[in-house]
């Protein structure tokens, strides 16, 4: 599946607010908690706790998220499929960033264990 120039649009000026609530949902929906989603997030972004609520506070767009994040230099060893989309296909640096970040969420939320999902043993 290829990404286009209109999906990498929409992807950019979503906002992180708007979707947070549903990474919530997802996980503890399947007996994970916030701290872990929250441990999650700043394994990708260097985000602590006070700068999540920040970023959710003052709706921030994933553009913005992004560029001001430091990326995990590991976070290239996130691959496979999400939402029909092969992450390490994907060119669009930003829109492969969202990918890593809802992959790593699945990982969370089908239970596999934070040394995996945050891939210390790599």
């Amino acid at each position: 599946m290829k990404v286009t120039p209109e999906h990498n649009e929409k992807i950019a000026k979503m906002t992180f607010s708007s979707v947070y609530p549903h990474y919530v949902t997802k996980v503890e929906k399947k007996g994970r908690t916030v701290e872990e989603l929250h441990q999650v997030i700043n394994w990708l972004t260097s985000y602590k706790e006070e700068q999540i609520q920040k970023h959710i506070q003052q709706k921030t767009t994933f553009k913005d998220f992004f560029e001001q994040a430091n990326i995990n230099p590991k976070a290239h060893l996130i691959t496979g499929m999400i939402c029909g989309y092969r992450i390490e296909e994907i060119e669009y640096p930003l829109t492969r960033q969202v990918r890593y970040l809802d992959k790593l969420v699945d990982e969370l939320a089908k239970g596999k264990t934070m040394e995996r999902i945050l891939r210390t043993d790599n």
